[in-house]
């Protein structure tokens, strides 16, 4: 595609000598504190040290992590790589870290992630000679669940919920994240890699573009990692739900044949008593601003009283107003929302189109 970012002019040659099978590619950005927790859990790993590497890339931290690691790489038993860049994005930084890998196949996941002792072992298993996989990892949430905001829970029930589906219904390329996913390295350079132009969602539409290129997208529910979350703010929360809207916006411009991953999906796929509210805040995004905190309020009532899915409820209805108000944004005129939105109707009318020959409507009416 024309608008995919260009990988292989940048790739570095790899030589054959104690070259690694797998490479662990990791972004990370103001967590040192949480680096050495999951590295030293990478040293525990049922394959053999020589069969992988770890490559973290630093997007610019306020305290550079290439010193402190370069420290513990001596205790390490396989390499451990460090690139620096300035603060560009997790893609920009996840784009470097997989040209930077030797490894035939790429496992991408989180500083704030706990894996277990056979978690590359489980990710390699799924990648036979020949094959063409894209595999989806179960993220389980981290035993302190309890402790975390609200918004942190809702999205581990998001996950929980995403997991069955997957599991029961087998994943799409609109389904990727980058918490625990593997694939071959010369598939992601050869569709160009993540997209550093997009702030939120380059995995899913990294997703999309491998597999209309033919890749098969897999989910894996015995490879699994452990979710914890450093994320306290509510307002950050609400405008990563509002640039989501935005991005989500730009990725269904560039796969309008994609219509699972059209942000006007929410206006059909919610609830239907949620429907007039979201209806509301796309028709005056800000004088309904006061309403989505109306609604944390009700839900973290609920919370407390031990209601935990009518808290989840609401709290998913408080994020779509935002998601929604970000689309509306990027939509700009009334015009344009209306062409969007037919185009919208139009395509789910049709079941969409698998991005290699079919389609298949994967919706969980939530974000």
């Amino acid at each position: 595609m024309s608008d995919a970012p260009s990988a292989s002019a940048g790739a570095p040659p790899r030589t054959e000598a104690q070259r690694p099978r797998v490479s662990v590619v990791m972004a990370t950005y103001n967590r040192l504190a949480l680096l050495p927790r999951i590295l030293e859990q990478l040293a525990r790993q049922t394959l053999p040290p020589g069969d992988y590497e770890v490559v973290v890339v630093d997007d610019g931290s306020r305290e550079p992590v290439q010193g402190p690691l370069q420290a513990l790489a001596k205790a390490l038993p396989y390499p451990l790589r460090v690139e620096t860049q300035q603060n560009a994005g997790a893609a920009a930084a996840r784009h470097r870290g997989v040209l930077a890998a030797r490894g035939d196949v790429v496992i991408i996941t989180d500083d704030d992630m706990q894996v277990p002792e056979d978690f590359l072992q489980r990710h390699l298993e799924q990648h036979p000679p020949g094959s063409r996989h894209v595999v989806l990892g179960r993220i389980d949430p981290d035993p302190a669940l309890a402790d975390m905001p609200l918004f942190e829970r809702w999205y581990a029930y998001l996950h929980e919920r995403l997991a069955q589906r997957l599991h029961q219904e087998g994943a799409h390329g609109w389904n990727l994240y980058t918490g625990n996913v593997s694939f071959r390295r010369e598939d992601y350079v050869a569709v160009g890699g993540f997209d550093p132009g997009l702030k939120q969602s380059e995995d899913i539409e990294l997703g999309i573009r491998l597999e209309k290129a033919g890749c098969q997208v897999r989910f894996c529910n015995e490879s699994y990692v452990l979710h914890g979350s450093d994320h306290t703010s509510f307002e950050k929360w609400l405008a990563r739900a509002h640039r989501y809207g935005v991005m989500d916006s730009r990725l269904s411009e560039r796969h309008w044949d994609v219509p699972q991953v059209d942000p006007w999906r929410m206006l059909f796929e919610m609830n239907a008593l949620a429907r007039p509210l979201l209806a509301t805040a796309v028709m005056l995004p800000g004088p309904t601003k006061p309403v989505t905190g109306a609604l944390m309020g009700a839900a973290r009532l609920a919370d407390r009283l031990g209601l935990e899915r009518v808290a989840f409820k609401s709290t998913s209805v408080a994020y779509t107003m935002e998601y929604l108000r970000g689309a509306r944004a990027e939509a700009g005129s009334w015009r344009e929302v209306a062409r969007r939105l037919k185009r919208y109707w139009q395509s789910s009318a049709r079941g969409g189109e698998d991005p290699r020959q079919g389609a298949r409507k994967d919706s969980s009416g939530e974000p």
